[in-house]
């Protein structure tokens, strides 16, 4: 199959948007310090543009799960790299490229609340409900998408287009 890439959202209104997240996470945790958990690969530029922007004390861990299953379809979860941080007692932010189904964010937020976490908020660069199949809730969100598969910005199709700096919309070439 041969894609073509349509522009959906600049690199500017990306940045626009995190600087808003950042002054709200901030809000919200003054007084604390904060751990940052990135879900690897997708979420790496989204988190390194976000903690940029968080002037609270911060620590950054990335977990890693994988789904097994077609390249545009999801299936069953693995953790393949877990936490290194103890995240025992401290107010933890799971910070996410794209939530889909919404099975990825759920197991990990259940993961970390079993590791003893004083909280588990979620921030995602964009929410997709096409193909949710479970409920979560999502305390920041950037950009909501009603469908379509996206890539740029740590979003990609079978490893392309990960490293561009805006978000694009793949369409299927007739």
């Amino acid at each position: 199959m041969n894609y073509e890439k349509e522009l959906l959202i600049p690199k500017k209104i990306i940045s626009e948007r995190i600087k808003e997240l950042a002054d709200a996470i901030e809000e919200e945790y003054r007084g604390k310090e904060l751990v940052l958990v990135g879900i690897l690969k997708g979420a790496i530029f989204f988190l390194t543009d976000l903690a940029r922007e968080l002037s609270l004390p911060t620590k950054i861990d990335f977990i890693r799960v994988a789904s097994y299953g077609s390249k545009m379809e999801p299936g069953a979860i693995s953790l393949t790299k877990d936490v290194e941080l103890s995240v025992e007692g401290k107010p933890v932010l799971i910070v996410e490229d794209i939530v889909d189904t919404g099975q990825t964010l759920s197991y990990v937020k259940e993961l970390l609340e079993e590791k003893g976490a004083e909280s588990v908020k979620i921030c995602v660069l964009i929410d997709k409900k096409e193909r949710r199949e479970k409920e979560i809730n999502i305390d920041y969100c950037a950009f909501r998408v009603e469908k379509g598969f996206l890539v740029g910005y740590g979003l990609d199709y079978n490893e392309e287009g990960r490293c561009l700096p805006e978000i694009y919309v793949l369409k299927e070439q007739k």
